[in-house]
């Protein structure tokens, strides 16, 4: 037997059996930065995006993203999500996206987060490109996620 879920003992992939699991709460939260000139982020800040309000634009592209994981990712599972909250934090050089999602079920929510604040940061850069085109999405990655056999996860390193 192999430890990678996603292939069967031929190697092959296939989706994961999840009928015969325990539906329990299970949640992820996920981040990503998208780093950027400070005039960029003061333009956000404003409300000064042509294409207008860019967080909440971001937010809603986030949420939505999460809701079609499965139609996006090879052989995940569709989930009837319980919440997805997308959050932001601007600093001098960079916006901070953060999104926790969360369901009762057979499977876990890491893919639904981490899509959200990928999307998020793609939204970003979609609605601001025509000042700044040399803003760069970094940091994608799985923060914290619980529930499940495979129990909790932290990331350490906090570093984003």
């Amino acid at each position: 037997m192999n430890d990678l879920t996603h292939l069967n003992d031929a190697g092959e992939a296939h989706m994961v059996d999840v009928g015969e699991k325990d539906s329990t709460k299970r949640s992820a939260r996920a981040s990503a930065v998208i780093q950027m000139r400070p005039e960029t982020v003061q333009a956000i800040e404003a409300d000064q995006i042509a294409k207008g309000n860019v967080l909440q634009v971001a937010r809603i592209a986030g949420i939505m993203a999460a809701k079609q994981t499965s139609n996006l990712i090879p052989l995940c599972h569709p989930v009837g999500l319980d919440t997805v909250v997308v959050k932001f934090t601007l600093d001098e050089n960079s916006v901070y996206v953060e999104a926790t999602a969360a369901v009762h079920g057979k499977t876990g929510v890491e893919m639904e987060a981490l899509t959200a604040v990928s999307v998020a940061g793609l939204t970003i850069y979609d609605m601001c490109k025509a000042i700044d085109r040399g803003m760069r999405i970094t940091s994608v990655q799985l923060e914290e996620k619980s529930g499940g056999k495979s129990g909790s996860f932290v990331r350490k390193d906090q570093a984003s």
